[in-house]
C-alpha cells in the first residue's frame, strides 16, 4: 500500500487554504498545514478543513518544509510519498494524483510539476519568477546536464529519497537545493506538465522587490556552490 503525506508550508493564506486542502485527491494519508508565523485564520480554516496543522515561528518557505518533515519523522507509519504543495490556489491540487503517478508506476524518486507556458494562466508568474526559472534551469542544465524546465513548488518525492537529500535551506533556496541534490546522488526525475493560475491574495516572494531579489540570490548561491563541488 502506497502512503502519501503532503506538506502545505502557508503564511496568511486564510482565503485560500481550505479550498488546496478541499481540493486533494482522497489517495492522501494525510495533509500536514504548516503556518509560518500566520496572523490570521490559516491555521483555524486549515483544522477546520481537515489538515493536521503545525506552527513554526521562523519565517521561511524552508523552515516551513523542515517542521512538516520533522513532524512525520516522528509518526510510527511513515509515508511512502511525500508531496509539496502551496497554500495559495495557484497549483491545482487534483492534479496530485498525476504527479505521484511516476513514482507509483515506474518507481521514479523525484516528480517536479512543470509550470509550462500554454497551461499558464495570464499573469500568474511574474516577470521575475519567469526569468529566474529560465535563469536556473538553464545554468543547471550547463554545469550538470539537467533536463529541468521548472522550479515549481508542487513536487512529489520519495520518502526515504528525500531524507536523503538532507535539506538543510531554510528559506528561499529549498526548491533549487531539492533539485540540485537530486542531480548530485542521481536521483531518477521527471517534470510533469501541470497547470497554473493567479494565486490567491499576494505572493510574499515574487510579489516584492526584496522577496525576488533574495530568491534570485538564494538559487545562484546554491547553484554556483554545487557547480565548485563537481
Amino acid at each position: 500500500m502506497t502512503i502519501i503525506n503532503v506538506i502545505i508550508p502557508a503564511y496568511n493564506e486564510a482565503d485560500s487554504i481550505a479550498k488546496v486542502i478541499n481540493d486533494i485527491p482522497d489517495i492522501v494519508d494525510e495533509i500536514i498545514v504548516v503556518s509560518n508565523n500566520s496572523t490570521d485564520l490559516t491555521e483555524v480554516n486549515a483544522k477546520n478543513a481537515g489538515a493536521t496543522v503545525l506552527t513554526e515561528n521562523n519565517r521561511g518557505y524552508g523552515y516551513a518544509c523542515l517542521k512538516g518533515m520533522q513532524y512525520i519523522e516522528n509518526k510510527i507509519e511513515k509515508p511512502n510519498i511525500i508531496v509539496f504543495l502551496d497554500g495559495d490556489y495557484s497549483d491545482y491540487p487534483e492534479e496530485l494524483t498525476k504527479i505521484v503517478q511516476p513514482i507509483i508506476e515506474k518507481n521514479v524518486d523525484f516528480v517536479i510539476g512543470s509550470r509550462v507556458k500554454n497551461l499558464r494562466e495570464p499573469g500568474s508568474m511574474t516577470g521575475p519568477q519567469i526569468f529566474g526559472n529560465w535563469l536556473a534551469t538553464n545554468l543547471m542544465a550547463l554545469f550538470f546536464s539537467a533536463k529541468y524546465t521548472d522550479l515549481g513548488p508542487f513536487r512529489a518525492i520519495k520518502y526515504d529519497k528525500l531524507l536523503n537529500l538532507n535539506m538543510i535551506d531554510k528559506t528561499y533556496g529549498w526548491t533549487i537545493e531539492m533539485q540540485l541534490k537530486a542531480l548530485q546522488q542521481e536521483l531518477s526525475y521527471t517534470e510533469i506538465p501541470v497547470n497554473y493560475r493567479n494565486r490567491i491574495g499576494v505572493s510574499k516572494v515574487s510579489g516584492t522587490i526584496k522577496g525576488s531579489i533574495f530568491a534570485g540570490i538564494k538559487i545562484l548561491g546554491w547553484i554556483f556552490k554545487y557547480s565548485i563541488k563537481k
